[in-house]
């Protein structure tokens, strides 16, 4: 039987009655931030329902997890509290239910219309990880800067590849992403470039965030990590490929990373894309037993990129792509970040890596889709290599069930000048 609200949904909809992804938002610019889920067109007030006594399972009753400033409270309680609020939520949403349904002045309350709020970012991030879990990917960027001879460096195989980004930098989906200077390699016998970039890229991407997590020198079992893991957010992870070039050997990525991250405001979360988990690439060689997983699962998540650019009104699809390309799996991910003992905090990312498919129109980044500015792509009748000053990327991900849609809504973000 399929689930229906007595809150129209469309559809085409990203959050049907199945869905309901969890989100922070201010109804006015005047009011304080409060917790809520998207239903159809509309989000539910979480804080008016659990005003209401409306929440009153055994692992809510007493905690005031829902009248916080963002959701970190909420993700600390673990798997039973979510899966006790979800349920709740959509009985009480649901077209049969009606303590919500019949009560106009209580339904008046809850029910804020989506294109009169202000969203928010939905956890404070303590820490952000940034791993590089796709094969196509490495292998694309291994192509273009090493040549055919060893594209993947052999300890890819063994463990999943990450580096710690800047927390302070990610930022709610709309936000503008100012281009940022730095330097870059030097031509010849002159000194290094020193200017915007010229590079700026996407990289499309994911996001696991962290609910429980863990104590320090306590690491997580990779067959225990979902339970750790609230959801899934949609992901860029904004690049300077010209100052990471010239800056990245022998430590990494820095300043051409650290600038920006920009992340959806819906966080699904993994219960809801419980129907749509599927077996994950077969890993060879097999990974050591701290990373062997009884049963070994990605999700089916469709990706888009669009771009839209600088003064066109219309966006135009880039890529398309499929998180279930990930080689390395999000329970790989946060059972390693543990192994040797790092505590993870509710609201931490651990980001994806940048997630190519297999084909051309699948990779995940300008980086691969022009092959390092080597094949210009056509928008709109204009070239592009790289980012221009008033593009924006706009990036989708969503599910198809039986007769409905699973989906983040959208990622955006709009790269300006840096200020003269």
């Amino acid at each position: 039987m399929v689930l229906k609200s007595f809150v129209e949904v469309h559809p085409e909809s990203h959050f049907p009655l199945q869905n309901l992804p969890y989100g922070m938002f201010k109804p006015n610019h005047c009011s304080e931030a409060r917790p809520g889920v998207a239903i159809g067109d509309f989000v539910l007030d979480i804080s008016v329902i659990a005003s209401a006594g409306l929440l009153d399972g055994p692992f809510l009753r007493n905690s005031n997890c829902f009248n916080q400033p963002n959701l970190n409270k909420f993700l600390e309680l673990g798997r039973p509290a979510w899966k006790e609020a979800h349920a709740t939520l959509q009985k009480l949403l649901s077209e049969t239910e009606p303590t919500l349904r019949d009560n106009a002045n209580l339904r008046q309350k809850a029910l804020v219309p989506m294109e009169k709020v202000q969203m928010l970012l939905p956890v404070a991030v303590g820490d952000y990880t940034d791993f590089y879990s796709s094969i196509n990917h490495a292998r694309n960027c291994g192509l273009m800067f090493r040549g055919a001879g060893e594209p993947i460096k052999p300890n890819w195989f063994h463990l999943p590849i990450a580096y710690h980004g800047r927390a302070s930098s990610i930022v709610v989906s709309g936000t503008d992403i100012i281009r940022p200077r730095g330097q870059d390699r030097p031509v010849g016998n002159s000194p290094p470039y020193f200017g915007p970039s010229r590079k700026m890229d996407f990289e499309l991407e994911m996001a696991a965030v962290v609910g429980p997590g863990n104590e320090l020198g306590k690491p997580v079992d990779v067959n225990e990590a979902a339970d750790h893991i609230f959801g899934l957010v949609l992901m860029n992870d904004w690049s300077a490929r010209d100052i990471q070039g010239w800056e990245c050997i022998p430590l990494g990525p820095f300043l051409g990373k650290n600038f920006g991250t920009t992340i959806s405001p819906w966080i699904v979360p993994l219960d809801s894309l419980e129907p749509f988990a599927c077996d994950a690439p077969t890993q060879n060689p097999p990974p050591l037993p701290y990373l062997s997983e009884k049963k070994s699962r990605n999700y089916d998540i469709s990706l888009e990129v669009h771009i839209k650019p600088s003064g066109h009104e219309d966006s135009y699809v880039v890529s398309k792509s499929n998180f279930k390309h990930l080689y390395w799996t999000i329970a790989q991910q946060l059972a390693h970040h543990t192994i040797n003992g790092c505590n993870l905090k509710p609201g931490d990312l651990l980001g994806s890596g940048t997630i190519s498919g297999p084909e051309p129109d699948s990779y995940g980044s300008l980086l691969e889709l022009t092959w390092n500015g080597q094949k210009p792509l056509t928008i709109a009748g204009e070239t592009r290599t790289f980012l221009q000053d008033g593009d924006e990327v706009i990036i989708s991900g969503f599910c198809k069930g039986d007769g409905y849609t699973v989906g983040f809504g959208t990622c955006s973000g709009k790269i300006l000048p840096f200020p003269a």
